[in-house]
Formats: C-alpha cells, structure tokens, sequence
C-alpha cells in the first residue's frame, strides 16, 4: 500500500478479546471496510458531486480546491493532465491523487474518466431551473419550489452515494438480529423512533432511545448477534457515540447512519452508511437535509430487511395492521 493510500484511507477500529473492544489509544476515527476504499469499485459519474459535498468538510484546503474544481467543471478537468490540476488548483500531483483516492477512485486516472462519463451527463441533461438558498422575502411559492428542489437534490446525492455492499451487511446483521436498539438525539432521534417502530411492525425486536443515560444502560446488555445503530449527521454527538462505543466493547454489530464517514462516531462501527451533506443556510438548518437524507437510508433498511425476512414480516404487518385497524373506523354509538 502506497503512502498516498495510507494517509486517505485508515483502518477501521479493531475488536479483541471475546466481546470485542474500542480501538486503541489516540486511534483516528476511521470508515469502515467498504466505505471509501481503494479495493471497491469507483462511484458511478452521478455519485461524485455527492461525494465532494459529504467529504470536502474532512479534507484539507488543498484537497478542497481540488474537489471543488471536478465538480465545478468536469469537463475542463478531464481534459487536464494531474499535472495541469495540480497547477490549475494551486496544488501539488500528490494532493490531486490523494483527493482522487479519497473520492474513491483508485487513481487520477479513473477519476479523469468519472469527469469525462459525468460532463458527458450534465450536457445531455437539464440545468436546475431553481437553487436552494432562500430569502426572507421569498414568496411561498418560490420557498416552496426551493425547498423540493433541495429535498430532491438531497435525496438524489444520498443514493448515488449510499454503500450498497454495507447496506447489505447491515440488512443481513438486522435479519438475525436477537435485539436491536437504535441511538438518535434531536431531529436523528426523530429518525431512530421512525427506524425502531418499522422493524417492530415485522416483528424484530427494536428500541430506540433518545435518553443518553436509558440507552448506555441498554447497550451494556448487548452482545453478539444483537444489533446497535448511531443516528448522527455530524458524527460527533457524544450522547450517541458513548453507547455506539459500549455496543461496540461487548460484541453487538455496530452501524453509524452519518453525514460525516470521517467523524468519530465511525471509530466504534463495523458498519458506515453514509447520508448526504447539504448546504446550510439561515433559513434551512442542518436538521432539515440530514433528517431527510436518513429517512431514505431508514426506508432502505426496513424495505431490504422486509424481503430478507419476508415469510415472518408478513404475517407481523398483517397482524399489527389488525390491531390497529378498529382505531381507524369510525365508531358507532
């Protein structure tokens, strides 16, 4: 492995021991197999604007400037040769193929050809007809009209960039799980007691938990064939990572639902499922795209996991739909 390969891509954290543990002393936060790596194939053309957008945060000024120019003009950049990048950007050849590797191309080379297949796209497609940045004298229409744009968009950047191979693991490690808690605080909380009541309604045992303090003492529970999922866009919040990092110490297969592959959230996770990183404005907060971007990743795992299990879920839906149906009647006096 080359150094340029090293320093963009490191090891997830590694489990010891019968339980398993955290990882070592002052060990980086790290994606999971899968997640970004020189070994997977390279994202499709449609995945590498999403791509720059969710990773540009973690990168290096240098490394931004060369993400910014391939997605702000593919079609010039792959005419250049990593030499004209690297002077175009105000660069060196290493930060362009290091940027190349960290967007998951195995080197410059294949990166030029996702530019080519991506301009090839955009000419034969539409422009966007409207942006997302809103105005406080914005009619309602026009906020309207911005809004789906950017819920689309949002939705758009998430799939092209979802891991299918991790989603995947994750369906299979729900499918048998023994028990399943979820962690989600504010809007990801939300989610998380989204996630939890569909796997209830195909008769997995779920729980979500928005308590801190309630889900650490859940997750000293857990063990192997049992199932922990963090629901963080930031990667970042403590009160999730704590139980994500107890999970991890006794065993249970732990998954990160993050905007952030790099946070430290993704140091406890066997598993990284990556939603998409929008543009922040006054008027449209962080909780308002990342919620959005969850939800679609929550559907996925649910409907993926429903056909895994299909001959059991059917039979608990048609049940839980029973139960609940009088409540949907009226009533007669």
């Amino acid at each position: 492995m080359t150094d340029d390969v090293k320093e963009s891509f490191r090891a997830p954290a590694a489990r010891t021991g019968g339980s398993g543990s955290g990882p070592t002393s002052g060990s980086a936060p790290a994606p999971a197999s899968g997640s970004g790596s020189g070994s997977d194939a390279p994202p499709a053309p449609a995945a590498l604007a999403a791509k720059v957008r969710t990773l540009a945060p973690s990168m290096t000024r240098s490394m931004q400037r060369v993400a910014e120019a391939v997605a702000g003009d593919p079609a010039g950049c792959a005419a250049l040769t990593v030499t004209g990048l690297a002077e175009l950007t105000g660069t060196s050849e290493a930060t362009v193929v290091r940027t190349a590797r960290l967007l998951g191309y195995p080197g410059y080379r294949d990166l030029r050809l996702a530019l080519a297949g991506l301009a090839a796209q955009q000419q034969s497609g539409r422009a966007p007809s409207v942006t997302a940045d809103i105005a406080v004298d914005d009619p309602i229409a026009d906020v309207v009209a911005k809004l789906a744009y950017d819920e689309q968009q949002t939705l758009a950047d998430t799939a092209a960039g979802l891991d299918t191979v991790q989603l995947g693991a994750v369906v299979a490690a729900l499918a048998g799980a023994r028990r399943i808690d979820i962690y989600g605080i504010g809007a990801s909380g939300l989610v998380a007691q989204d996630l939890g009541q569909k796997l209830l309604r195909i008769g997995l045992l779920a729980h979500a938990h928005s308590d801190p303090h309630l889900a650490v003492t859940n997750a000293v529970q857990l063990r192997s064939g049992d199932v922990a999922i963090a629901i963080t866009h930031s990667g970042s919040t403590g009160d999730v990572i704590e139980p994500l990092r107890v999970a991890f110490d006794h065993g249970a297969t732990t998954v990160a639902i993050t905007g952030r592959p790099d946070g430290p959230v993704t140091q406890y996770a066997d598993h990284i499922l990556t939603t998409s990183t929008a543009r922040e404005s006054e008027l449209r907060p962080a909780a308002m795209s990342s919620r959005t971007s969850q939800l679609l990743v929550v559907d996925c795992l649910f409907t993926c996991v429903t056909q895994r299990t299909y001959e059991t879920a059917a039979p608990a839906l048609a049940a839980s739909y029973e139960a609940l149906a009088h409540r949907h009647s009226p009533r007669t006096r």
